[in-house]
């Protein structure tokens, strides 16, 4: 079974959204389960202190070194094979290539940061390994968690009604995924495309790799360039 543990200042977040659709129901047919720790239950003095000013100056709090270790501790002895996760907004951005990994491992334990951070000596003590969702900064680690969560358990086996569309989907031949159509066949003005209704899978495959490409082309150049370079092509 696929282990989660998440250490959190807010355990009351969780499941949230993980308890609802596909992780929901593979949580409850026992594919994948989900620990919330409380990291307040660690915290020092009669307050129960998870955080401190920080060291030299400046504003807001740090979380402090010896409560995490306390609380990553109780979720994982140390022969834990689990890799050590901290939501963080200078992390190394997590993609798919990443998801995959990890959701073919055991599970994961992530560390969700608040306030100004946590004090940098948790980071090597505890082999945490700082990942980020996007270049922008949330208030806290927990809705980052639950969707780095919720993407790793869709890749469970089983947990997906049609196995295929994993292996369709943005990023994982690493360009965005290309236009998607349904009923009705006219819509607005708007017809599905002739070559989507031909019934000649060789053409829709390759007018699904064309467009993929022109979409990721002009949405995202930085994943285009990284295409480029990983199939050898170059710019015609």
């Amino acid at each position: 079974m696929f282990a989660a543990s998440v250490i959190t200042l807010f355990p009351q977040m969780f499941p949230g959204p993980l308890g609802a659709s596909l992780a929901g129901r593979a949580a409850e047919d026992g594919v994948w389960s989900l620990q919330a720790v409380d990291l307040r239950q660690f915290g020092v003095g009669k307050h129960k202190r998870v955080d401190d000013t920080p060291a030299g100056g400046g504003p807001g709090m740090v979380m402090r070194a010896d409560v995490l270790a306390a609380a990553v501790d109780a979720a994982a002895t140390p022969d834990d094979p689990r890799p050590r996760l901290l939501m963080s907004a200078r992390g190394v951005p997590a993609d798919q290539a990443m998801i995959r990994q990890w959701a073919a491992g055991p599970g994961v334990v992530i560390v969700c940061g608040r306030f100004e951070g946590v004090d940098e000596r948790i980071v090597a003590a505890r082999r945490l390994e700082e990942v980020s969702i996007g270049d922008f900064v949330l208030s806290g680690g927990e809705p980052a968690a639950i969707a780095l969560l919720d993407a790793m358990v869709r890749l469970l086996p089983g947990v997906m009604g049609n196995e295929r569309s994993a292996g369709e989907e943005s990023h994982e031949a690493g360009l965005l995924e290309y236009p998607q159509y349904t009923a009705p066949a006219q819509f607005e003005g708007e017809a599905v495309p002739d070559v989507l209704r031909s019934g000649d899978h060789g053409r829709i495959n390759a007018w699904r790799r064309e467009r993929a490409e022109q979409l990721t082309r002009r949405r995202r150049p930085d994943l285009w360039a990284k295409f480029r370079g990983a199939s050898g092509e170059k710019e015609s």
